[in-house]
């Protein structure tokens, strides 16, 4: 794949993020669900919910970012930056899916050893809405894992591999 190849794939992932994060902040923060039994549930009563929000904003914002500077010069030359700034917003993206899985799993299953009930029985319209919230992080979650690979060939591909000598093998026989 040639340099201009890449560009083009790193632009067009940045641009492709930014609805998946887009939309899957919406659907967080506008899910709410009313039970006449046990109150009404909302997205600000979940601290992992608003980690994943958080996450995905930032790396919205910053897909947008690097796309559009991707064609500024002046940005272009500092692949440090790009390199240490996508590695750091994959790993977030993925702590942030792990705490929406996590939530997810026990709002599902529960836990019976610390006495938590499947809230999900009560609150199936909150519970629905999060997996797509969910499902459009996991692809923007997969993207970012990608540039994030990108921009490490980006950075790397700069610099000659190690040298390792070779051994010569008659000097093994003497």
């Amino acid at each position: 794949m040639n340099a201009s190849d890449l560009k083009l794939l790193d632009f067009s992932l940045r641009l492709f993020v930014i609805p998946f994060n887009i939309a899957s902040i919406w659907i967080a923060i506008n899910n709410s669900q009313d039970n006449s039994d046990y109150g009404k549930l909302e997205f600000h009563d979940f601290v992992g919910l608003k980690y994943m929000v958080c996450v995905s904003a930032i790396a919205a914002v910053y897909a947008l970012f690097a796309a559009v500077s991707s064609y500024l010069r002046c940005l272009l030359t500092k692949a440090w930056l790009f390199f240490f700034t996508d590695q750091v917003l994959a790993y977030l993206m993925v702590t942030s899916m792990a705490a929406l899985v996590e939530f997810l799993y026990l709002a599902y299953n529960g836990d019976q050893m610390v006495s938590w009930s499947s809230g999900c029985v009560s609150y199936g319209k909150f519970c629905s809405r999060l997996k797509i919230a969910l499902i459009l992080h996991v692809i923007a979650v997969c993207c970012f894992l990608v540039l994030a690979l990108i921009s490490a060939y980006r950075l790397f591909r700069r610099f000659d591999p190690p040298y390792v000598p070779s051994k010569d093998p008659q000097q093994d026989t003497t």
